[in-house]
C-alpha cells in the first residue's frame, strides 16, 4: 500500500466520520427527514450530471439497478434517515460509534447466514467488537442516553449491513458514479414521501446550518464516495475496507472538536476495543482474497 493510498484512505475515513457532526448541526436547525431528502436530491443530481459529463450511461445492468434500489432505500433512506432523526436526541459521537460497527455486523452475518466461517483472528475481532460496544452502551445508558434515539441508530446500522450484504459486487461493470447518483435520488424520493405528511418546514436559518448542509452535501455525500471508488480501484475493496477501523476514533474526535461533546474514560476504552476488533476482522479478510468485501 503506497503513501497515496494511505492518504486517500485516511481522507475517506475523516470525511465519513465527520458526517455525523455536520448532521447533528443540521437537525438542530431544520426538520431531519426533509433536510436529508433535499441533501440527497442535490447530491444525486450533481452525481448524475458529472457522470453524464464523464460519458457514463444510465442504462444500467440488472445487478446495478438492484444495487441502486436497495442502497437507495436501505443506505440512504433507512440508515441515514434513522440516524438524522436519532441525532435530535443522541450525540454525534455515539451515532458514529454505532455506525462504525457495520464491518463487524457484516462479518457476523456472513458467518451466521452465509456459512462463511471466519478465521480465528476474525473471531477475536468480533468478540472484541461486542465487548467494546458493551462497554460504551453500559457507560451511556447509565449516563441517561435517549433509548429511542439509540434504537434508531441501531436500526440504521442494521439496514446498512443488509444493503452491503445484498449488493456485494453488484456495482461492477462501469457507470459507478451514475449508480451512486441514482442511489441518492432513490433515497431522496423515499425520504420525501415520508417527510411531506410528517414534517413542517420549520427552519432556523443560520450560517452554521448553511455551512453544515453544504459540507454534508458535497464532502461526505459526493467527495467521500469518489475517493472511496478511486481507493478501491487502487488497492482493492478488501484492503480499502481496513480504513474503517479509524471511524470510531475519528467520529469521536470530530464531534469533540466541533461540538464540544465530552467522552468519558469508559467511552475511550470502548472505542479502542472496537477499533481493534474492526482491524482484526479486516486483516483476516485480506488473507482470504476470494471473500466478499466487508464494506
Amino acid at each position: 500500500m503506497d503513501i497515496r493510498a494511505i492518504i486517500m484512505g485516511v481522507g475517506f475515513a475523516v470525511m465519513w466520520s465527520s458526517a455525523f457532526t455536520s448532521a447533528r448541526i443540521i437537525v438542530a436547525h431544520a426538520p431531519p427527514v426533509s433536510a436529508l431528502a433535499l441533501r440527497f436530491f442535490i447530491s444525486g443530481m450533481l452525481g448524475v450530471l458529472i457522470a453524464r459529463a464523464l460519458g457514463q450511461s444510465w442504462r444500467l445492468t440488472p445487478p446495478q439497478w438492484r444495487a441502486t434500489i436497495i442502497f437507495g432505500i436501505c443506505q440512504n433512506a433507512l440508515y441515514l434517515g434513522l440516524n438524522f432523526v436519532a441525532m435530535q436526541t443522541v450525540e454525534a459521537s455515539l451515532a458514529a460509534i454505532i455506525a462504525s460497527t457495520m464491518p463487524l455486523l457484516v462479518a457476523l452475518a456472513l458467518w451466521l447466514f452465509w456459512g462463511e466461517r471466519p478465521a480465528p483472528l476474525a473471531v477475536l475481532g468480533l468478540i472484541a467488537g461486542v465487548i467494546g460496544v458493551a462497554i460504551i452502551m453500559g457507560s451511556r445508558l447509565s449516563g441517561g442516553v435517549d433509548p429511542y434515539g439509540l434504537m434508531l441508530c441501531i436500526g440504521g446500522v442494521i439496514a446498512l449491513t443488509f444493503a452491503t450484504l445484498m449488493v456485494r459486487g453488484a456495482t461492477s461493470g462501469g457507470n459507478f458514479l451514475m449508480v451512486v447518483g441514482l442511489q441518492m435520488l432513490v433515497g431522496s424520493a423515499v425520504l420525501a414521501v415520508v417527510a411531506l405528511p410528517t414534517e413542517t418546514l420549520d427552519i432556523t436559518w443560520s450560517w452554521s446550518l448553511i455551512a453544515a448542509f453544504a459540507y454534508t452535501t458535497l464532502i461526505p455525500g459526493l467527495a467521500a464516495t469518489l475517493v472511496w471508488f478511486l481507493l478501491v480501484e487502487r488497492i482493492g475493496a478488501t484492503r480499502a475496507a481496513t480504513f474503517h477501523f479509524l471511524n470510531p476514533f475519528l467520529g469521536v474526535a470530530v464531534a469533540a472538536i466541533f461540538l464540544s461533546e465530552k467522552m468519558g474514560l469508559m467511552d475511550l476504552i470502548g472505542v479502542g476495543v472496537i477499533m481493534a476488533g474492526i482491524l482484526a476482522v479486516q486483516l483476516s479478510r485480506q488473507r482470504k482474497p476470494a471473500a466478499a468485501p466487508a464494506a
